[in-house]
């Protein structure tokens, strides 16, 4: 079992990219995650999946915050997950299971199996892995499009029944990590560099590139970092939440129509 936090950038190097966030910080150019506001002008969108991004920037700028997967407690797709600040995985025989701190989410991740040849969509998709030498890799297709509030970021960027997510996850050492950390830091506001500066462990790396030909007009690429967390691991109810939503409208939070008992 590991536990690591927390997960770090949004953003690859080199080559294309995810949509970052148009507002800035004064002075640091740090992205504010008060205002978010998608590159709608980003290159890897099509027209019409820049016309989401660009509308829903327009509601961040004018104070509004519009209704998302994480802030509504429903289900988020790959690879929305990873803005989760803490995540757990467990190793077993024939699969991988995957908890994340918020809301319950766990992720299940079949190995050595392909996908069925009748797929039907769910809500974190089909998820299937193997191993690449020391690499783990993850595939997965089938993601439901039939859903609440259908992104893959916090920017409204929208997908479609096409998006296939490869995951490669890796143990790197620092050297290896610092450029995604600290580009992390400026995009997501997360950590730049270990919390303490006797941190000895490794970091896992997470390399995965997107496709959808329905949203994308191009795979992109994206890294991510997680630090190991020896504490207790942070759990954060969302549908318990004593917090409002977007001034409470049009929150359609899970529900049931009439109890179970």
């Amino acid at each position: 079992m590991a536990s690591r936090q927390p997960p770090v950038v949004h953003t690859a190097g080199v080559g294309p990219g995810p949509v970052t966030n148009l507002s800035r910080e004064k002075g640091t150019g740090v992205s504010d995650y008060s205002s978010l506001v998608g590159d709608y002008k980003n290159p890897i969108l099509k027209p019409w999946a820049a016309e989401v991004v660009r509308k829903k920037g327009e509601l961040s700028l004018a104070g509004i915050t519009y209704p998302n997967p994480a802030n509504t407690c429903w289900p988020e797709p790959v690879p929305f997950l990873f803005k989760h600040a803490a995540m757990e995985m467990l190793q077993l025989p024939d699969q991988i299971v995957m908890l994340f701190n918020e809301n319950h989410e766990v992720r299940r991740v079949r190995m050595n199996a392909p996908h069925p040849a009748k797929l039907a969509p769910s809500w974190h998709g089909d998820a299937v892995g193997h191993y690449e030498g020391d690499t783990l890799v993850i595939d997965t297709v089938g993601v439901k499009t039939d859903r609440p509030h259908a992104m893959i970021d916090l920017f409204g960027t929208p997908y479609t029944d096409k998006l296939h997510v490869v995951e490669r996850y890796r143990l790197v050492d620092y050297a290896d990590a610092k450029d995604a950390m600290q580009r992390g830091m400026k995009e997501n506001r997360r950590a730049g560099g270990p919390y303490d500066p006797t941190y000895a462990d490794k970091y896992l790396q997470v390399h995965f590139t997107i496709e959808d030909e329905g949203a994308f007009t191009t795979p992109w690429t994206a890294v991510m970092i997680y630090l190991r967390d020896r504490n207790l691991f942070p759990e954060v109810v969302c549908a318990e939440s004593t917090f409002g939503f977007h001034n409470h409208d049009g929150a359609d939070l899970p529900h049931a129509d009439k109890a179970d008992f």
